[in-house]
Order: C-alpha cells, then structure tokens, then sequence
C-alpha cells in the first residue's frame, strides 16, 4: 500500500542520485544519461501522480470493497493466497498496460510515462495524472474472485516498487531470469520508438505473459527512446495532458461519427485518411519493405 511506497522513495531518491553520479563519471554517456531539466520533468511528474492518487486511492479501494462484498470465493490471506494474488496481479497489469496501449483515450492517459528520450531511473517516476482514473477497472476482477483489496493494493505497490528498478541501462541481460522475468533489457524495449519495439513487452513483474500473448520481442537493436513523434517540452502540465488536448481536436475536427470514435477508441496513430499509422501498421509496412 501507501506506507510501501513511502518507505521505497527514499531508497528511489538515493539509486537515482547514485546513477546519475556514475554516468557524470562515463563522457561516453553524454547524451544518454540524465539531463537536468528531463530528470526534473519526470520527478514533478512523480510528484504531481502521488497527489492525484492520494485523492482516487480511497474512491479505488471502495471500489474494490464493493466488488469484494460480491466475491466467488473466500480465498483467505495466506501464503497460497498471496503467492497466487502476486501471479494474478500482474496479469492484470499486462492487460491494464497493453490496452493503455492500444486504445487512444488510454494511451492519452499512459502516453507521458514514454515522452522521455532518456531512459534513466527517474524516467520510472515520470508517471500519469490521469491513470488513476482509468486504471482501477482493470483490477476489480482480482476482488471478484475472491482477493482482500487490502491484499490487491498491496500486491499493486509491490508490482510499482518492483518496476523501479528496470528503468536503467546500467544493467545488461540477466541469463536464465530473462524468460520469466521482466528485466532492464526487457523494459528498454518497451520503452523504444524503434518500429519492431512498438507495443512490446506490457509486463509488469513476470515476462511470461508478453511470451504467451504474443507481444514479446528480444533487445536486439540500440533502444532509440522517446515516442514516435516526439514532444519537445519539460513542461510537466502538457507533458500530462498534450495527448487528451490532441484527441479533443481530433473529435471537434472529426467528419462523421466514425471519424469520431476512432479518434477515441481506435489505437493511438490511426486516421481515417492513412496520414498517420498505428504502431501494427508501422510494422507491417517495415516487414514489406525489408
């Protein structure tokens, strides 16, 4: 829960402070590891995400309640229960994430955690204002059947404190622990804009799901960070929300209703002309040009 996080910030702060003084001793890192105002972009994301959860973690919670209150099963809290909670929470991460992905009014909401063209421990703490609005849903589920939300709040702030530290480039591969886990190497990838990385690798704790669904794809190329159109700002606030101002000016612009609603529902880069493509569409054109 809230009290993890609070004790982790401290041990963030300190392994930032700690790589960002490591690169400053690597010249050959310049360019690639932190620069000043991208790291304070991303710390007053962070800040501006833990003052909009505090206000929807109670509305969340009731939320969970409620569902718990219509359970399937008694599940109890044990070690069973929360070794199989910790597998089933991160399965709904892979899906929260994936269609965060995949479906534009989500993505708008996701986007800023992938706005950065640096790829650094603070870029773990560039995170949305908007998502604790769109993300409760995905885990009502677990509390249907049949998990404690305390337990499922605090499986997600162990999932959250688990995903710290695979925002680095300091680390290479991890042997046998690449195929079950997500790992720097796998997380580098995801947070690409080379075309064969778009929508790849969603996982949160274990690589599996990505592995089993089909959107796993191995670090291969040099990772070229950031979004497939740039956003060339450090203001936090349209960091936040330049994506849900260019999805309204998509809708108002819209010549009919299925204008409209792909500009909401279809995923991120499709138009209605084909002047901009989504990620599969990229990929598919880079496979018939290859």
């Amino acid at each position: 829960m809230d009290v993890l996080i609070a004790y982790a910030v401290p041990v963030f702060m300190a392994l930032l402070a700690l790589e960002a003084w490591l690169d400053r001793a690597r010249p050959e890192r310049a360019g690639r590891g932190y620069e000043g105002r991208d790291t304070a972009a991303s710390l007053a994301m962070g800040l501006g995400n833990v003052a909009v959860a505090a206000l929807t973690k109670a509305p969340a919670a009731l939320l969970f309640f409620f569902a718990y209150e219509h359970r399937l099963f008694d599940l109890g809290t044990g070690a069973l229960a929360w070794c199989a909670l910790i597998v089933c929470e991160d399965f709904s991460y892979y899906w929260f994430h994936r269609l965060h992905h995949e479906v534009r009014i989500l993505w708008a909401a996701h986007v800023n955690h992938h706005s950065s063209t640096h790829f650094n421990l603070s870029t773990a703490l560039r995170q949305s204002w908007t998502t604790p609005f769109t993300g409760p849903i995905f885990w009502v589920p677990l509390a249907i059947v049949g998990f404690h939300p305390l337990m499922i709040l605090t499986a997600q702030a162990t999932s959250l404190i688990y995903q710290f530290w695979i925002h680095t480039e300091r680390i290479d591969r991890l042997g046998p622990l690449e195929w079950i886990l997500n790992t720097p190497s796998h997380h580098r990838v995801h947070h690409g804009r080379n075309v064969e990385y778009l929508d790849k690798n969603y996982a949160g704790i274990f690589i599996v799901w990505d592995r089993l669904f089909g959107t796993f794809a191995p670090e291969r190329a040099p990772v070229d960070y950031g979004l497939t159109k740039n956003l060339h700002t450090f203001n936090p606030v349209r960091i936040a929300f330049h994506d849900w101002v260019d999805m309204g000016r998509a809708v108002s612009n819209a010549r009919s209703f299925r204008e409209a609603w792909g500009a909401v529902f279809a995923p991120p880069g499709w138009s209605a002309d084909g002047s901009s493509l989504t990620a599969r569409q990229l990929q598919r054109a880079a496979a018939g040009n290859a």
